[in-house]
């Protein structure tokens, strides 16, 4: 892992984990309206009960931040569990009627928490794209 890659790696991580974390107590209201939300952009989920998807989604987020926070997992894989699971949450913004304004981009009050999750797009992308490798300088002679 790359030093540049640890602020981010860690502040999202650390941000990830904790939100997981609090979701393992989620009460079955709170985890069906989670469920309503996602089942706007994946079909699937709509069928389970809503305690499970609570649980499962909770057990995701943990793994997501532990993957960041894990220092011997590589950037690259990092990178690409983040873009998943901030990649969803952004899809699900622009999907959800009343999130965003008549544009169809910029966020109205309602969706202003989770169109901030563009920024955890940001930083995937950002250790997905870093090669790792040191340019070697050219000597002139």
């Amino acid at each position: 892992m790359k030093l540049s890659h640890i602020p981010l790696r860690l502040s999202t991580g650390a941000f990830i984990l904790n939100s997981g974390i609090a979701k393992m107590e989620l009460d079955k209201d709170a985890a069906a309206g989670m469920q309503a939300m996602a089942g706007q952009m994946f079909p699937q989920v709509k069928d389970m009960d809503p305690a499970k998807f609570g649980k499962l989604l909770s057990y995701g987020e943990m793994v997501v931040g532990s993957m960041l926070l894990a220092p011997f997992i590589p950037s690259r894989l990092a990178g690409l569990a983040l873009a998943g699971f901030s990649g969803s949450l952004v899809a699900l913004y622009l999907k959800t009627p009343g999130m965003t304004q008549p544009d169809g981009i910029r966020p109205t009050q309602e969706g202003t928490a989770v169109a901030k999750d563009v920024w955890m797009l940001g930083i995937a992308l950002a250790l997905i794209l870093d090669t790792g490798r040191r340019r070697k300088a050219v000597r002139m002679r």
